[in-house]
Protein backbone atom coordinates (compact mmCIF):
# COMPACT_ATOMS: atom_id res chain seq x y z
CA UNK A 1 0.00 0.00 0.00
CA UNK A 2 1.61 3.47 -0.98
CA UNK A 3 0.35 6.77 0.77
CA UNK A 4 0.41 9.97 -1.78
CA UNK A 5 -0.08 13.37 -1.00
CA UNK A 6 -2.40 15.27 -2.40
CA UNK A 7 -3.31 18.66 -2.06
CA UNK A 8 -6.88 20.29 -2.23
CA UNK A 9 -7.02 24.16 -2.19
CA UNK A 10 -3.71 24.49 -1.04
CA UNK A 11 -3.58 21.73 2.21
CA UNK A 12 -2.00 18.12 1.39
CA UNK A 13 -4.46 15.21 2.19
CA UNK A 14 -2.50 12.03 2.90
CA UNK A 15 -4.21 9.51 0.89
CA UNK A 16 -3.61 5.65 0.84
CA UNK A 17 -3.85 3.20 -2.54
CA UNK A 18 -2.75 0.36 -3.72
CA UNK A 19 0.75 0.16 -5.01
CA UNK A 20 0.44 1.05 -9.03
CA UNK A 21 -2.67 3.53 -8.53
CA UNK A 22 -0.34 6.40 -7.51
CA UNK A 23 -0.83 8.15 -10.70
CA UNK A 24 -4.76 7.84 -10.79
CA UNK A 25 -5.04 9.16 -7.21
CA UNK A 26 -3.75 11.93 -7.76
CA UNK A 27 -5.10 12.97 -11.42
CA UNK A 28 -8.13 12.24 -9.16
CA UNK A 29 -6.66 14.70 -6.36
CA UNK A 30 -6.38 17.47 -9.26
CA UNK A 31 -10.14 16.84 -10.76
CA UNK A 32 -11.02 17.44 -6.89
CA UNK A 33 -9.33 20.17 -6.83
CA UNK A 34 -10.25 22.24 -9.86
CA UNK A 35 -13.71 21.55 -8.88
CA UNK A 36 -13.03 22.70 -5.27
CA UNK A 37 -11.37 25.95 -6.60
CA UNK A 38 -13.99 26.47 -8.78
CA UNK A 39 -16.83 26.35 -5.84
CA UNK A 40 -14.55 28.93 -4.13
CA UNK A 41 -14.73 31.30 -7.10
CA UNK A 42 -18.36 31.04 -7.58
CA UNK A 43 -19.02 31.67 -3.34
CA UNK A 44 -16.00 32.44 -2.17
CA UNK A 45 -13.65 31.55 1.02
CA UNK A 46 -15.56 28.76 2.77
CA UNK A 47 -14.16 26.98 5.94
CA UNK A 48 -12.74 23.79 5.48
CA UNK A 49 -15.76 21.51 6.82
CA UNK A 50 -18.53 23.92 5.14
CA UNK A 51 -16.20 22.80 1.49
CA UNK A 52 -15.75 19.71 2.07
CA UNK A 53 -19.43 19.40 2.64
CA UNK A 54 -20.92 21.40 -0.55
CA UNK A 55 -17.87 20.01 -2.80
CA UNK A 56 -19.02 16.14 -1.55
CA UNK A 57 -22.90 17.44 -2.63
CA UNK A 58 -21.79 19.02 -6.01
CA UNK A 59 -19.87 15.59 -7.01
CA UNK A 60 -22.58 13.88 -6.17
CA UNK A 61 -25.53 16.02 -7.67
CA UNK A 62 -23.00 15.86 -11.22
CA UNK A 63 -22.66 12.12 -10.67
CA UNK A 64 -26.14 11.01 -10.26
CA UNK A 65 -27.02 13.49 -12.84
CA UNK A 66 -25.04 12.00 -15.44
CA UNK A 67 -27.45 9.67 -17.96
CA UNK A 68 -27.36 5.80 -17.41
CA UNK A 69 -26.10 3.96 -20.19
CA UNK A 70 -28.07 1.49 -21.83
CA UNK A 71 -27.23 -1.57 -22.92
CA UNK A 72 -28.65 -3.39 -25.98
CA UNK A 73 -29.60 -6.88 -26.99
CA UNK A 74 -26.77 -6.39 -29.44
CA UNK A 75 -24.38 -4.99 -27.24
CA UNK A 76 -24.96 -8.46 -25.15
CA UNK A 77 -24.54 -10.52 -28.42
CA UNK A 78 -21.46 -8.73 -29.31
CA UNK A 79 -19.89 -9.41 -25.67
CA UNK A 80 -20.97 -13.05 -25.43
CA UNK A 81 -19.36 -13.61 -29.12
CA UNK A 82 -15.89 -12.10 -27.85
CA UNK A 83 -16.13 -14.12 -24.29
CA UNK A 84 -16.55 -17.23 -26.78
CA UNK A 85 -13.92 -15.89 -28.94
CA UNK A 86 -11.66 -16.16 -26.13
CA UNK A 87 -12.65 -18.95 -24.40
CA UNK A 88 -12.08 -21.17 -27.96
CA UNK A 89 -8.03 -19.28 -27.98
CA UNK A 90 -7.30 -20.25 -23.95
CA UNK A 91 -8.78 -24.09 -24.79
CA UNK A 92 -6.64 -24.44 -28.18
Amino acid sequence: MSVVSIPIVNKNYPMGCEDGQEGRLVELGKMVDARARQILDRIGPLPENSLLATLCIVLADEVRSRPTPTVTDADLREILARIREIKNKISQ
